[in-house]
């Protein structure tokens, strides 16, 4: 099925055909697909056919207006053998982690019923592709971990939103010791927000993605010679590093940072080449008086 050029996906990858449009232009509606993409392709386009034909039908006989209908129901029945289709594999899964993890490890999971204590704080992308868990390994009652657009983390001034939360629950209830920020190759919110204009049009995703703002100036200044994909692919790394020094606007945060109980660590996963760097915000050396200006320490590169 041909996609419309005046709707795009603000979250698919930068290898999208570049005749998809700005995601924030005043024609885009965001799309309700509950169904595969198979399904979408096949199926709902026989339905379209078939309410097409139904138009004809108001002018043939009986016996045709009723074949449509039997055909319409035998159709939307194929998809509901879809649908069940997914869950059921979904079924499966669950049972096999029942029986191989869960039921090998009941003292583990009897001791999870009662208490959490979990070493890391995780923010990352709500990309499909990039669970932090798969990626790292992280096991029941590891990781207390968010997901967002672009795994940005806003200011403390910026006022109440679920990632400022999760972060006062982690940090003061829970007490992590790690806070971890992880972003990624081909993101889309990044390209949302780089890609975006200054024309007074508003959505959900461009106002989030504005946290990032001060990421987006500092990679038009210092990548102006790439172009667009490249520029995005900078403002990934430079987008870290703000949410990092944002973690430092939040008094509880800053608190534990200068006495050693926490420490805060970004992240990037280059899903094409299945590589991973990880690095450490150098607290003693980051100035945020300083324009934001900040340090990193202990970087290491996984491959």
């Amino acid at each position: 099925m041909a996609i419309p050029s005046s709707i795009s996906d603000p979250f698919a990858s930068k290898f999208l055909p570049s005749s998809i449009s700005d995601p924030f232009a005043s024609s885009y509606q965001p799309s309700r697909i509950s169904v595969p993409v198979k399904i979408e392709q096949t199926q709902l386009t026989t339905l379209r056919r078939s309410h097409c034909s139904t138009l004809k039908a108001s002018m043939g006989s009986p016996g045709f207006t009723q074949q449509l209908n039997n055909n319409k129901l035998e159709t939307l029945a194929d998809v509901k053998d879809d649908r069940d289709d997914i869950f059921n594999d979904l079924k499966d899964r669950f049972l096999s982690f029942k029986k191989n993890v869960y039921m090998a490890n009941p003292e583990q999971f009897e001791n999870l019923a009662k208490v959490q204590v979990p070493k890391f704080m995780v923010i990352a992308c709500a990309d499909s592709r990039v669970c932090p868990s798969s990626i790292l390994g992280f096991q029941p009652g590891e990781a207390f971990t968010i997901r967002n657009i672009a795994n940005l983390v806003p200011t403390f001034e910026s006022g109440p939103s679920e990632v400022n939360a999760a972060l006062e629950f982690s940090v003061n209830t829970l007490q992590v010791e790690n806070i971890l920020v992880i972003g990624h190759s081909c993101c889309g919110g990044i390209r949302a927000l780089m890609g975006m204009e200054d024309d007074g049009n508003t959505s959900f995703i461009k106002s989030w993605v504005t946290n990032a703002k001060n990421a987006r100036v500092k990679t038009k200044a210092a990548a102006s010679n790439l172009d667009f994909d490249g520029q995005c692919s900078h403002c990934e790394k430079v987008s870290i590093n703000h949410s990092l020094v944002n973690l430092l606007t939040y008094p509880w945060i800053k608190e534990k940072v200068e006495k050693e109980e926490l420490s805060i660590h970004g992240g990037y996963y280059d899903f094409v080449n299945c590589s991973f760097e990880k690095w450490t915000l150098d607290y003693r050396g980051t100035k945020l008086e300083e324009n934001g200006r900040f340090a990193i320490k202990n970087k290491v590169f996984w491959y």
